[in-house]
């Protein structure tokens, strides 16, 4: 590099950072400036000079005076979902035959509508896999809105789905099949589990297939599911059966006692939850029948009595303090 064209660069940089320290330092005092966005003004923090005003204001035009009304003006799109196949980034046409007014369309733009219907959903699901994972997604949502989970559960078991088609567990299953094992799984990791009759009664698989699939993409996937809590059900059958907070907080003492005794070892987890909740509001003098219990909690009267009186032998057998 010749000597003219070095001493051109150094010449140049010590240009560029004049003009940068220019740009951030006071022109009077060289003190700091501030960018004041609610006036459109460059002020020095210093001496009070306005270096720049009229600045152009590139938030929204628009005001919002509390959250609420700030989301519901935003205009950004809604965040990606793991609960969509193309995980909702693709246009929707809306099924309505009507423009951005209201008003009807004419017979020619309906039928445009329908062909451009037509070849968007083409090429939403171009291959098998979208395919699969469409119809897959459809499941997971349907039984979990009949089962009343919440959206984060919704969430879980599409990623455990999405997994074991990445990693080929689904030929030899049906698609319903892992799904339904994947809602399972999901709310049992997310602490609302629900009993295998609860999940066999909103799925289109047998329960022995359900229960075949979950161990399977368990294994495989090496998920982290813990034994069902029998406390975790309290609440869900307290809440059906419109019992006080005095008869659920008595339940879970019972299943407390039940755990310090092991007599809930090798126990239904749904049949010992459902026995606490009868037996707290019996102790509670609140009033509710096995029938309703059982109802609640899809198992059968027996199943309730037996473990009833295993609960109160368990509480009598406790050590006085």
């Amino acid at each position: 590099m010749s000597e003219h064209t070095r001493t051109r660069q150094q010449r140049e940089e010590q240009t560029t950072e004049s003009t940068e320290s220019e740009s951030t330092a006071c022109p009077e005092c060289s003190g700091s400036l501030v960018i004041d966005d609610e006036h459109g003004e460059t002020v020095c923090e210093d001496c009070g000079l306005v270096v720049e005003s009229d600045e152009i204001d590139r938030g929204p035009e628009w005001r919002a005076f509390d959250s609420s009304e700030k989301d519901e003006k935003s205009r950004v799109g809604a965040p990606t979902t793991n609960m969509m196949h193309d995980k909702g980034l693709s246009t929707n046409i809306d099924w309505r035959d009507k423009d951005a007014y209201g008003n009807s369309l004419s017979g020619k733009q309906r039928q445009k509508m329908q062909r451009l219907r037509k070849w968007n959903e083409r090429f939403r699901t171009r291959d098998s896999k979208e395919r699969n994972l469409k119809q897959a997604l459809g499941e997971i949502d349907r039984m979990a809105s009949a089962l009343g989970l919440p959206e984060n559960v919704r969430e879980t078991a599409s990623v455990i789905y999405r997994r074991a088609l990445d990693e080929d567990l689904l030929p030899g299953r049906s698609i319903e099949g892992v799904s339904t094992a994947s809602v399972y799984a999901a709310a049992r990791q997310a602490g609302v589990p629900r009993s295998l009759d609860e999940i066999t009664e909103v799925s289109r698989v047998e329960k022995s297939e359900i229960a075949r699939t979950y161990r399977y993409v368990v294994r495989e996937l090496s998920l982290e599911v813990r034994p069902a809590d029998p406390e975790s059900y309290v609440p869900r059958f307290a809440s059906s059966l419109e019992l006080s907070d005095e008869a659920e907080h008595r339940a879970r003492q019972l299943l407390q006692n039940a755990k310090e005794q092991g007599v809930h070892s090798g126990k239904s987890p749904v049949g010992l939850a459902a026995a606490a909740v009868y037996a707290a509001a019996l102790l509670t003098n609140e009033k509710t029948t096995q029938a309703a219990v059982s109802e609640v909690a899809d198992i059968s009267e027996v199943t309730i009595r037996n473990r009833y009186h295993e609960l109160l032998e368990a509480e009598q057998d406790l050590p006085v303090a």
